[in-house]
């Protein structure tokens, strides 16, 4: 017996193997979350151009106060990455006072697809040359879900992950 375990003791075959089980998992979960986090950033991006462009075209066209639903249509249209975009937008518009500055509340308003749609979010046109803070929120799903690093991100009863995009502009004169 002694000497069998001195042979096994000697022998350094397979130290490759036990060095790849021991370290591939690791590799995989910073591939994986990788992925996840990039995919998640691409569509956040997305989405703060939609609403970048739909606020540069609300600035410029003088005259006329688009409503909710005319705005969410218009980032739709400019955003293809948000599954079910118009039933999955959810939008805030509030006016705010430049000389008593008030932030808007801390908590986002967003979709959940496991419970029943919301009514409709604060959204205030604003008149002639008023602030109007534009909060945009639509949830996704992460790609790999429970792996990598799904698990640490905040999720939804239904598993979905809230992205926002924040834009300001100023109502032109009519």
């Amino acid at each position: 017996m002694k000497r069998l375990l001195t042979i096994f003791r000697r022998d350094d075959r397979g130290h490759a193997s036990i060095e790849f089980v021991i370290m591939f998992p690791l590799f995989f979960w910073i591939m994986v979350s990788a992925i996840d986090i990039g995919i998640i950033t691409m569509r956040s991006a997305l989405l703060e151009r939609a609403l970048d462009v739909v606020v540069r075209d609300i600035r410029l066209s003088t005259g006329t106060a688009p409503d909710h639903d005319e705005i969410r249509r218009r980032i739709c249209a400019e955003n293809a990455v948000v599954k079910d975009c118009t039933e999955n937008l959810m939008l805030e518009m509030q006016i705010v006072d430049m000389r008593a500055w008030s932030d808007l509340p801390s908590r986002t308003t967003c979709t959940n697809q496991a419970e029943e749609t919301q009514p409709l979010t604060t959204f205030e046109n604003g008149m002639d040359n008023e602030l109007m803070i534009l909060r945009a929120c639509a949830k996704i799903t992460p790609m790999f879900g429970e792996q990598g690093i799904g698990p640490y991100l905040n999720k939804d009863s239904n598993g979905d992950v809230a992205i926002f995009a924040l834009s300001a502009f100023v109502q032109e004169p009519r």
